[in-house]
Protein backbone atom coordinates (compact mmCIF):
# COMPACT_ATOMS: atom_id res chain seq x y z
CA UNK A 1 0.00 0.00 0.00
CA UNK A 2 1.21 3.30 -0.62
CA UNK A 3 0.92 6.70 1.80
CA UNK A 4 0.53 10.30 0.75
CA UNK A 5 -0.04 13.18 2.79
CA UNK A 6 -0.54 16.85 2.73
CA UNK A 7 -1.25 17.24 -0.74
CA UNK A 8 -2.63 21.35 0.01
CA UNK A 9 -4.22 21.75 -3.89
CA UNK A 10 -1.44 20.96 -6.06
CA UNK A 11 -2.00 18.76 -8.45
CA UNK A 12 0.56 18.32 -10.90
CA UNK A 13 2.80 17.20 -8.10
CA UNK A 14 0.06 14.66 -7.06
CA UNK A 15 -0.52 13.65 -11.10
CA UNK A 16 3.09 12.67 -10.46
CA UNK A 17 3.06 10.68 -7.69
CA UNK A 18 -0.03 8.78 -8.82
CA UNK A 19 1.82 8.23 -11.96
CA UNK A 20 4.93 6.44 -10.35
CA UNK A 21 4.25 2.57 -11.44
CA UNK A 22 4.28 0.98 -7.52
CA UNK A 23 1.86 4.17 -6.67
CA UNK A 24 -0.34 2.97 -9.97
CA UNK A 25 -0.30 -0.52 -8.87
CA UNK A 26 -1.04 -0.33 -5.32
CA UNK A 27 -4.28 -1.91 -4.41
CA UNK A 28 -4.87 0.52 -1.53
CA UNK A 29 -3.84 4.30 -1.10
CA UNK A 30 -4.27 6.31 2.11
CA UNK A 31 -3.84 9.97 2.46
CA UNK A 32 -3.37 11.38 5.79
CA UNK A 33 -4.86 14.82 5.64
CA UNK A 34 -5.17 18.51 4.12
CA UNK A 35 -5.91 17.64 0.57
CA UNK A 36 -7.75 20.89 -0.59
CA UNK A 37 -6.14 23.83 1.04
CA UNK A 38 -4.28 25.18 -1.41
CA UNK A 39 -4.20 26.69 -5.46
CA UNK A 40 -6.53 23.76 -6.60
CA UNK A 41 -8.76 22.31 -4.53
CA UNK A 42 -11.11 21.30 -6.17
CA UNK A 43 -9.16 19.66 -8.54
CA UNK A 44 -7.42 17.64 -6.18
CA UNK A 45 -10.41 16.10 -4.59
CA UNK A 46 -11.97 15.03 -7.88
CA UNK A 47 -8.52 13.40 -9.13
CA UNK A 48 -8.35 11.71 -5.61
CA UNK A 49 -11.49 10.72 -5.86
CA UNK A 50 -11.22 9.48 -9.88
CA UNK A 51 -8.83 6.41 -8.26
CA UNK A 52 -12.43 4.61 -6.54
CA UNK A 53 -12.09 2.06 -3.95
CA UNK A 54 -8.55 1.94 -3.58
CA UNK A 55 -8.25 5.22 -2.02
CA UNK A 56 -9.09 6.08 1.94
CA UNK A 57 -8.88 10.09 3.09
CA UNK A 58 -8.09 10.71 6.37
CA UNK A 59 -8.90 14.26 7.65
CA UNK A 60 -6.56 16.98 8.26
CA UNK A 61 -6.99 19.92 10.59
CA UNK A 62 -6.93 22.11 7.46
CA UNK A 63 -9.64 20.47 6.03
CA UNK A 64 -11.66 20.66 9.21
CA UNK A 65 -11.14 24.18 8.73
CA UNK A 66 -12.13 23.90 5.61
CA UNK A 67 -15.59 23.02 6.69
CA UNK A 68 -15.72 25.49 9.39
CA UNK A 69 -15.54 28.48 7.14
CA UNK A 70 -18.62 27.10 4.92
CA UNK A 71 -20.55 25.94 7.65
CA UNK A 72 -19.04 27.29 11.37
CA UNK A 73 -18.46 27.76 13.73
CA UNK A 74 -14.63 28.83 12.66
CA UNK A 75 -12.65 29.25 16.04
CA UNK A 76 -9.14 30.45 13.58
CA UNK A 77 -8.17 33.32 11.29
CA UNK A 78 -7.57 31.63 8.22
CA UNK A 79 -5.00 32.25 6.51
CA UNK A 80 -5.80 34.20 2.60
CA UNK A 81 -5.35 31.04 0.84
CA UNK A 82 -7.90 28.69 2.99
CA UNK A 83 -10.37 30.88 3.02
CA UNK A 84 -10.20 31.05 -0.63
CA UNK A 85 -9.79 27.45 -1.29
CA UNK A 86 -13.15 27.42 1.03
CA UNK A 87 -15.14 29.06 -1.21
CA UNK A 88 -14.31 27.07 -4.07
CA UNK A 89 -15.09 23.55 -3.32
CA UNK A 90 -18.46 22.02 -4.43
CA UNK A 91 -20.97 21.20 -1.41
CA UNK A 92 -20.38 17.48 -1.91
CA UNK A 93 -17.30 18.40 -1.17
CA UNK A 94 -18.28 19.73 1.48
CA UNK A 95 -19.73 17.22 2.43
CA UNK A 96 -16.95 14.43 1.48
CA UNK A 97 -14.30 16.59 4.01
CA UNK A 98 -17.03 16.97 6.89
CA UNK A 99 -17.27 13.06 6.90
CA UNK A 100 -13.75 11.85 7.10
CA UNK A 101 -12.61 9.89 9.87
CA UNK A 102 -9.63 11.05 11.95
CA UNK A 103 -7.52 8.67 12.97
CA UNK A 104 -8.39 5.69 10.67
CA UNK A 105 -7.34 2.55 11.50
CA UNK A 106 -6.73 -0.55 8.71
CA UNK A 107 -5.59 -3.69 9.14
CA UNK A 108 -1.87 -4.05 6.39
CA UNK A 109 -0.22 -7.15 6.23
CA UNK A 110 2.99 -6.99 7.73
CA UNK A 111 2.29 -4.74 9.95
CA UNK A 112 -1.46 -5.63 12.01
CA UNK A 113 -3.89 -2.78 13.11
CA UNK A 114 -1.99 0.80 11.27
CA UNK A 115 -3.31 4.28 12.71
CA UNK A 116 -3.56 6.77 10.27
CA UNK A 117 -3.94 10.27 11.35
CA UNK A 118 -2.51 13.49 10.28
CA UNK A 119 -1.27 15.29 13.57
CA UNK A 120 -1.55 12.09 16.24
CA UNK A 121 -3.84 9.86 16.79
CA UNK A 122 -5.78 12.32 19.54
CA UNK A 123 -5.33 15.16 17.78
CA UNK A 124 -5.45 16.56 13.98
CA UNK A 125 -3.27 19.65 14.78
CA UNK A 126 -0.58 17.95 17.33
CA UNK A 127 2.98 18.51 16.01
CA UNK A 128 5.42 15.72 17.22
CA UNK A 129 8.35 15.89 15.27
CA UNK A 130 11.42 13.30 14.03
CA UNK A 131 13.37 14.36 17.47
CA UNK A 132 10.38 15.34 19.70
CA UNK A 133 11.53 13.49 23.07
CA UNK A 134 10.45 10.40 23.90
CA UNK A 135 8.12 11.87 26.75
CA UNK A 136 6.11 13.93 24.20
CA UNK A 137 5.61 11.23 22.07
CA UNK A 138 4.76 8.76 24.55
CA UNK A 139 1.58 11.32 25.01
CA UNK A 140 0.59 11.64 21.57
CA UNK A 141 -0.12 8.01 21.32
CA UNK A 142 -0.58 7.19 24.80
CA UNK A 143 -4.66 6.43 23.98
CA UNK A 144 -3.23 3.42 21.83
CA UNK A 145 -4.67 -0.02 21.85
CA UNK A 146 -1.45 -1.80 23.25
CA UNK A 147 -1.34 -3.66 20.00
CA UNK A 148 -1.65 -1.04 17.42
CA UNK A 149 2.21 -0.74 16.51
CA UNK A 150 2.23 1.29 13.44
CA UNK A 151 1.08 4.81 13.48
CA UNK A 152 1.70 6.81 9.94
CA UNK A 153 0.79 10.29 10.16
CA UNK A 154 1.49 13.93 8.48
CA UNK A 155 1.21 17.83 9.50
CA UNK A 156 4.52 18.50 9.80
CA UNK A 157 5.31 18.17 5.81
CA UNK A 158 8.87 16.33 6.47
CA UNK A 159 9.33 12.60 5.83
CA UNK A 160 10.26 10.49 8.57
CA UNK A 161 10.96 6.81 9.97
CA UNK A 162 11.56 6.35 13.99
CA UNK A 163 10.56 3.71 16.73
CA UNK A 164 8.98 5.25 19.61
CA UNK A 165 8.73 2.75 22.62
CA UNK A 166 8.86 -0.38 20.32
CA UNK A 167 6.16 1.57 18.12
CA UNK A 168 6.94 2.29 14.68
CA UNK A 169 6.02 5.80 13.49
CA UNK A 170 6.09 7.11 9.96
CA UNK A 171 5.29 10.34 8.02
CA UNK A 172 5.16 10.23 4.68
CA UNK A 173 6.15 14.24 4.40
CA UNK A 174 3.97 16.34 1.85
CA UNK A 175 2.81 15.92 -1.42
CA UNK A 176 2.46 20.16 -2.39
CA UNK A 177 4.57 21.92 0.40
CA UNK A 178 7.39 19.96 1.24
CA UNK A 179 10.14 21.64 3.60
CA UNK A 180 13.82 20.41 2.76
CA UNK A 181 13.63 20.26 -0.82
CA UNK A 182 11.04 20.39 -3.71
CA UNK A 183 9.11 16.97 -4.88
CA UNK A 184 6.30 14.98 -3.77
CA UNK A 185 6.87 12.77 -0.90
CA UNK A 186 5.39 9.27 -0.18
CA UNK A 187 5.66 6.42 1.47
CA UNK A 188 4.97 2.46 0.79
CA UNK A 189 4.18 -0.35 3.16
CA UNK A 190 4.80 -4.03 1.85
CA UNK A 191 5.32 -7.10 3.79
CA UNK A 192 6.01 -5.66 6.88
CA UNK A 193 8.71 -2.78 5.50
CA UNK A 194 8.59 0.67 4.71
CA UNK A 195 10.42 2.47 1.79
CA UNK A 196 10.04 6.48 2.30
CA UNK A 197 10.18 7.88 -1.46
CA UNK A 198 10.34 11.10 -3.49
CA UNK A 199 8.95 11.75 -6.78
CA UNK A 200 11.16 13.95 -8.74
CA UNK A 201 10.04 16.72 -10.27
CA UNK A 202 9.87 19.38 -13.05
CA UNK A 203 9.57 22.52 -10.39
CA UNK A 204 9.44 25.13 -13.11
CA UNK A 205 6.58 23.22 -15.22
CA UNK A 206 4.46 22.42 -11.62
CA UNK A 207 4.98 26.13 -10.58
CA UNK A 208 3.30 26.68 -14.64
CA UNK A 209 0.76 24.26 -13.97
CA UNK A 210 -0.23 25.37 -11.11
CA UNK A 211 -0.25 29.03 -12.04
CA UNK A 212 -2.09 28.00 -15.10
CA UNK A 213 -5.10 25.98 -13.49
CA UNK A 214 -5.62 28.37 -10.33
CA UNK A 215 -7.60 31.59 -10.26
CA UNK A 216 -5.92 32.57 -6.71
CA UNK A 217 -4.81 35.76 -6.60
CA UNK A 218 -1.26 34.81 -5.19
CA UNK A 219 -0.73 31.71 -6.77
CA UNK A 220 2.20 32.00 -8.62
CA UNK A 221 4.09 33.44 -5.30
CA UNK A 222 2.62 30.72 -3.05
CA UNK A 223 3.47 28.14 -6.07
CA UNK A 224 7.05 29.52 -5.87
CA UNK A 225 7.50 29.52 -1.80
CA UNK A 226 5.69 25.97 -1.71
CA UNK A 227 6.75 24.05 -4.62
CA UNK A 228 10.13 24.94 -4.93
CA UNK A 229 10.43 24.16 -1.06
CA UNK A 230 11.87 27.86 0.19
CA UNK A 231 11.25 26.71 3.61
CA UNK A 232 14.63 24.04 5.18
CA UNK A 233 13.43 21.24 7.10
CA UNK A 234 16.00 23.21 9.51
CA UNK A 235 13.53 26.42 9.31
CA UNK A 236 10.33 24.49 10.16
CA UNK A 237 12.18 22.32 12.70
CA UNK A 238 13.16 25.82 14.33
CA UNK A 239 9.31 26.87 14.02
CA UNK A 240 7.68 23.59 14.99
CA UNK A 241 9.71 22.73 18.28
CA UNK A 242 7.52 23.93 21.51
CA UNK A 243 9.93 26.28 23.88
CA UNK A 244 10.17 23.51 26.29
CA UNK A 245 11.46 20.78 23.86
CA UNK A 246 14.42 23.26 22.54
CA UNK A 247 18.03 22.34 24.38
Amino acid sequence: MVVLSDIHGVLPVLEAILAEPEVGGADLIVVTGDHASGPQPREVLERLLAEGDRIRLVRGNADRELVALRRGPSTEAPDGITAWAADQLSEDQVDLLAELPHPLVIEVDGFGPVVFCHGSPRRDDEIVLVDSPLSRWRAALADLPTDHRTVVCGHTHMPFLRLVDRRLVINAGSVGMPYGRPGGSWALLRDGGVRLERTVIDVDAAVEAVVAGSHYPQRRAWADEYIRAANSDADAIAAFTPPGDRP
